[in-house]
């Protein structure tokens, strides 16, 4: 779980992104078109802008919505899709940013002049402007508001004024524009304004865009006295003043130049820092290399972790009985159920005893899934276990216990014969069902598989013997997202390297995706199994799309489903789709690893069948697990 903003605000400095929308043309965009209606019309370009900024270090990226108010949208037509733009901008951030990286909702002008007379529009129309944006900002689910780049002190008031309205518990960032010498064009000075906004309801106050670094350090000069008084600065500078060569825009300001004046503002007492117009992920990349920006610590990394060289001497990486048991020769097969949400699970455990029919290798249940609350996956895991005689595969989540509790139920796991586990961080606990939930975090996947591969050397986190080995094959999952991979990789490299043996991923959608990923991870020795998602519905593929992180449905098959009418048409092509993707890499993937839509097992046990009626082996990798099985037997 990502720490309080503003605490850790107080005692960090936090590396915000650069330019989106410089950055956007960079990559393509025409010049002059909307860039807030590419959250509709381009999501994947803005998502993958987002991704390069957190990849080279960014622990704070801001919504693409600066220009998305009534206002401004007007000007191209689409004044009536306010909230729809800045819904999805926001969750296009917080599906980049995951669970570690702040997502600030960016907040602009409206481009109505002041004094606001002399245009026919009232200050309550500005606010009520400001109000609409910013609640579907919070709808949306940004960790705060960031109002920028405000040339007027009397507007920047009014956004506050609507932030404290319609997000009166999110933090909120308020930024000027200071074009020289540390004055307003209405020849107010930083300090003054800087002041203003803090006793108007800003957190922190600051300075972004402008005639360049320069200028921007001059204002925060001035406003070093705020520091002082326990007010948190922000700055975002250009990278200089712009030139157009061609039909380029360029800006001149090398990154090494903006860090080391970055470093001169921070020493003036800024906590925040970012860029704007002009910066880049090469900014940013140089911002966190010279002024030694450090991640976003999350506590699993602190506790009862012991040096490496002591770690690599005591632990052994053994398969573990769901592995050791898998048949030789044949393309093994996950099916994903979720416990209900009820306590009839009769249903569940039917679908179980058809899958096991069918030849399914191991049913895997998730750990309160999206923090909904659900029956205990170690009870339905158990049931299944002992009605079917089939593996399975508990999830386990940071989020609800502590580490005693979570060593203890890995215990009790070991002792009621589970003998796979998938270590995962969990959901965040803000979206539950259920009131005054928070969630716990003392592990997440890192730490989870640290204790996992404790457990199966017959040693808990403390480093004391537990009498015996438990048997768990450790899995981990693997968000493979095939336009930018490489994040995703490292951190599977490392999950390697810290015991897990298997890893599942979330839903892929295309034989491109999977050969890609098996390219690019051949050099692990950890059997992949991709994840495969039957879809039913163009509803169904507009939701995974847009609300589940690490979820991407591609735009031609969203736009196929949604040309039925009928919502039995989208199912048969649907599941044609998945049927033909299937058939696609079933002989050269590790395993197939099928998530029953909407717990409809139905249409997975359909799947199983197909693999199963067609034999495939495929890569033929897990056959080597096998010969463990007496091994560990001994050894325990």
């Amino acid at each position: 779980m990502k720490p309080d903003f503003l605490q850790y605000l107080r005692n960090h400095v936090v590396l915000a992104d650069g330019a989106l929308g410089t950055y956007l043309y960079e990559k393509g965009v025409e010049l002059g078109r909307n860039l807030d209606l590419l959250n509709l019309q381009a999501d994947e370009l803005v998502y993958s802008a987002h991704e390069e900024y957190i990849r080279v270090g960014s622990q704070l990226i801001e919504t693409n919505t600066f220009g998305a108010n009534y206002f401004k949208l007007r000007e191209a037509g689409a004044e009536d899709q306010v909230r729809e733009i800045n819904r999805a901008g926001a969750r296009i951030a917080c599906k980049a940013a995951g669970h570690q990286v702040y997502t600030a909702g960016s907040v602009g002008p409206t481009g109505v002049g002041f004094p606001l007379e002399e245009d026919g529009v009232s200050a309550e129309d500005i606010s009520a402007a400001f109000r609409e944006q910013i609640s579907a900002l919070v709808e949306g689910g940004v960790d705060l508001i960031m109002v920028e780049t405000f040339s007027i002190l009397d507007e920047v008031l009014l956004a506050i004024q609507a932030a404290r309205e319609a997000a009166p518990g999110l933090p909120l960032v308020a930024q000027m524009v200071f074009p020289a010498r540390g004055m307003t064009v209405e020849g107010l000075d930083a300090l003054s304004c800087g002041r203003i906004m803090a006793e108007a309801g800003a957190d922190v106050v600051g300075t972004n865009c402008g005639r360049g670094i320069d200028a921007m350090v001059t204002a925060v000069k001035l406003m070093m006295p705020l520091a002082g008084e326990g007010i948190l600065l922000s700055a975002f500078p250009n990278a200089g003043l712009p030139e157009m060569v061609g039909h380029r825009m360029i800006y001149p300001a090398q990154p090494s130049y903006m860090a080391a004046r970055a470093a001169e503002m921070i020493k003036c007492g800024v906590h925040l820092i970012g860029g704007c117009c002009g910066t880049s992920p090469a900014h940013i990349q140089e911002f966190r290399s010279s002024l030694k920006i450090r991640p976003v610590r999350i506590r699993d990394e602190r506790i009862a972790e012991r040096p490496e060289e002591e770690a690599r001497q005591e632990v052994r990486d053994l398969p573990g009985g769901f592995l050791a048991g898998l048949r030789p020769g044949r393309l093994p097969v996950i099916v994903e159920l979720d416990p209900p949400t009820h306590l009839d699970v009769e249903q569940v455990l039917a679908g179980a005893g058809e899958l096991t029919g069918a030849g399914v290798d191991a049913i895997s249940l998730g750990d309160n899934p999206l923090a909904i609350l659900r029956v205990g996956n170690l009870g339905m895991a158990t049931l299944i276990r002992r009605r079917t005689g089939v593996q399975t595969i508990l999830h386990q989540t940071g989020r609800d216990l502590n580490a005693l509790g979570l060593q203890s139920r890995m215990m009790e796991a070991h002792l009621l014969g589970i003998e796979a586990v998938l270590a995962v961080s969990g959901d965040s606990a803000g979206a539950t069902d259920q009131p005054g939930v928070s969630g716990v975090f003392d592990l997440r996947s890192y730490g989870l598989l640290r204790m996992l591969r404790n457990l199966n050397n017959g040693l808990n986190m403390a480093g004391r013997s537990i009498k015996e080995q438990t048997n768990f094959s450790v899995g981990a999952a693997f968000s493979y997202r095939p336009e930018n991979p490489r994040v995703q990789i490292q951190r599977l490299e490392k999950k390697a390297d810290l015991g897990a043996r298997f890893a599942m991923t979330q839903p892929l959608f295309s034989r491109e995706a999977v050969e890609k990923m098996i390219e690019e991870t051949q050099h692990l020795d950890i059997l992949i199994f991709p994840g495969i998602f039957p879809l039913i519905s163009s509803r169904n593929a507009e939701f995974l799309h847009n609300e589940v992180p690490g979820i991407s449905v591609p735009g031609e098959l969203r736009r196929r489903l949604a040309s039925y009418e009928q919502a039995a048409d989208q199912r048969r092509a649907a599941l044609d789709y998945i049927r033909q993707l299937v058939e696609s890499i079933g002989p050269m993937v590790d395993g197939l690893y099928f998530i029953s839509p909407l717990n409809k097992w139905e249409i997975a046990l359909e799947f199983v069948r197909l693999v199963r009626e067609s034999g495939w082996r495929g890569s033929g990798r897990a056959d080597r697990y096998c010969s463990h099985h007496t091994l560990h037997s001994t050894l325990s």
